[in-house]
């Protein structure tokens, strides 16, 4: 249960920060020697359904204005849905590799280091101004997100701005997007840890309903933080942060340590 807490506060802090809640997820259970458990595997995808329900909790009157929002957060959602059912093996694969976390951390934070300068004038400021081809190209960029530590949340963000659209916008538009995305994924794993053979023991369902729920509350706070935090700040100590982290994962690496279990 520790590890089901510790697991779920850090997918409630990170889902909607540009750091790789994933990422942090599978370097969290490396350090505590869980990271190749088929159902740690399944738990580390399936709670950041929590973590999503917030965006409709906070966003609730957005989701019922207009069919037209739906169609966009559909053809968004589009490219992740083809491309991940292409790659599902190879992400398996990855999901247990501390090391392309910290690679993909560390480039990703050079990334955004210069985001703010490369992408600084928005015509963009409301979903309602979305057309579907930008937010199909907003989708082909959250597909980047497959590779650990990239981040759905900096991918979908950035791809934002590529298409003209503020801080504020992209950021909103990629907690939306994550509702589909999340759902489908979790779904997915769900299905594919039934056809594997395995079956939820009682305690594992309560380690699922009490992850759901910490990492669900915990994302409520973050949300609002971070929207606050974007619009005043921007992006470049998230930057500094993935840099730094993904730094230490690359020189223990170098240095030695076996990452898979930390």
């Amino acid at each position: 249960m520790v590890h089901v807490i510790i697991l779920a506060i850090i997918e409630g802090l990170t889902e909607f920060l540009p750091v790789s809640s994933t990422g942090h997820m599978i370097i969290a259970s490396s350090a505590m020697g869980i990271a190749s458990d088929p159902f740690i595997k399944l738990f580390t995808i399936a709670i950041q359904l929590g973590a999503i329900l917030s965006v409709v909790v906070l966003y609730f009157k957005r989701f019922f204005q207009s069919t037209r929002f739906y169609f966009k957060l559909l053809v968004a959602f589009i490219p992740a849905a083809v491309f991940g059912f292409l790659l599902s093996d190879a992400i398996d694969k990855l999901l247990e590799s501390a090391l392309t976390v910290g690679i993909t951390l560390f480039l990703g934070g050079i990334v955004l280091l210069f985001v703010d300068k490369w992408f600084n004038k928005p015509l963009i400021n409301k979903e309602e101004d979305i057309t579907f081809p930008i937010a199909l190209k907003i989708g082909f960029f959250q597909c980047l997100a497959m590779i650990p530590g990239m981040s759905r949340s900096a991918s979908t963000i950035i791809g934002g701005m590529t298409q003209k659209l503020s801080r504020t916008a992209a950021a909103e538009f990629s907690f939306f997007l994550a509702v589909p995305t999340m759902f489908a994924a979790t779904g997915k794993k769900l299905l594919d840890y039934y056809k594997d053979g395995h079956t939820f023991t009682g305690e594992e369902m309560k380690f699922m309903l009490v992850g759901n729920v910490v990492a669900f509350i915990v994302a409520l706070l973050a949300i609002r933080t971070f929207i606050s935090f974007l619009e005043r700040k921007g992006f470049r100590l998230f930057g500094w942060y993935r840099i730094v982290v993904g730094g230490i994962i690359i020189a223990l690496y170098l240095s030695g340590h076996n990452l898979e279990v930390i």
